[in-house]
């Protein structure tokens, strides 16, 4: 059995999502470095501004702007930022309540070290260069240079009514789109890793059940029908049948082949378990069921422990497979 391969991964997307009137006014207020909040029912004034009031259940529809200065009530030092922090080198987290609110907000603080932080500490929002209307327009609190003005400001000059700025960007924010992606190492099983490392040699490799005697491929730690570990390692032929498929007409982001396209089960001759690949070189509205086909394997510099050592499977113009053939696979 070769060595346990392992490998870096990432998943990562834009998520997208419609703000709604209440989040979609805080985020347009961010565009145009406007602290909006929220007024409740009991009082109290939330920023972010809820959208549903907490006592009553109604949409929030009392709108206050509130100062980019507070006070820190609570914090965190982060002494190894990771990817998608704020900042790459040591900060804080903190909980702040901004002069005219009565809750605190979360951000980052920019300081040096953790013997500039203190709860009770002033701050002030540090605005991004280039705001979109997103929480990221605050690129952090900063602290407030002692005897600045707006360190002593009451709240109460900060509770007036929003009202609508003529000089303001007409265009309300109404949607957002925040990139999200985890980093993760995946280790193969030792039958993964014996199907990746033949893959390295241009061969497809799979797991017979002593049992039932199907052949898994890529193998597997245990026979699903009898849980018995396969043991015998079969290399089968890079030719096949197809099972099912469907064809992919939707773009998306990261696509590397323009639609439409085909993303179909391949039954390999001599398997009992067909696996997901590419069909290519066919129109997609001609591509069907008992289809054969075979590998098109990428040149053999560009191999690796992959499945893409193998770049799609295309027809070989024989006749298609009988359908009891493949029934029982489907």
């Amino acid at each position: 059995m070769p060595r346990t391969l392992s490998a870096p991964v990432t998943v990562a997307f834009d998520y997208t999502r419609s703000t709604g009137p209440v989040v979609g006014r805080f985020l347009t207020g961010l565009r145009d470095g406007v602290l909006v909040a929220g007024r409740t029912s009991a009082g109290d004034v939330v920023v972010p501004p809820l959208e549903f009031d907490p006592g009553t259940h109604e949409a929030t529809a009392d709108f206050v702007e509130v100062a980019p200065v507070g006070t820190v009530t609570s914090w965190s030092w982060v002494p190894e930022p990771v990817a998608g922090q704020p900042f790459d080198r040591p900060f804080a987290f903190a909980l702040v309540t901004l002069d005219g609110a009565t809750r605190p907000f979360f951000h980052a603080v920019d300081v040096a070290s953790p013997a500039q932080m203190s709860t009770g500490m002033r701050v002030r929002v540090r605005w991004a260069e280039e705001r979109v209307g997103h929480i990221n327009d605050i690129a952090c609190f900063e602290p407030l240079p002692a005897g600045d003005a707006a360190a002593t400001a009451g709240a109460a000059a900060n509770q007036s009514a929003v009202d609508e700025d003529p000089q303001r960007e007409p265009t309300p924010v109404t949607g957002v789109i925040t990139p999200v992606s985890l980093d993760y190492v995946y280790a193969a099983s030792p039958e993964e890793s014996a199907f990746y490392s033949a893959l390295l040699e241009g061969k497809i490799v799979g797991q017979r059940c002593p049992t039932c005697q199907k052949v898994y491929v890529p193998p597997r730690s245990a026979c699903p029908a009898d849980g018995v570990a396969p043991t015998e390692l079969v290399e089968l032929p890079d030719t096949g049948t197809l099972t099912t498929f469907c064809i992919v007409n939707v773009p998306f982001l990261g696509q590397k082949i323009t639609p439409p396209y085909v993303s179909a089960y391949v039954l390999l001759d001599g398997a009992d378990i067909a696996f997901l690949h590419l069909i290519l070189d066919i129109p997609a509205d001609e591509v069907r069921m008992g289809m054969r086909v075979k590998a098109v394997w990428k040149p053999r510099d560009e191999w690796g422990t992959t499945i893409e050592n193998i770049d799609h499977f295309r027809p070989t113009g024989e006749p298609d497979a009988d359908y009891d053939t493949y029934k029982h696979h489907l």
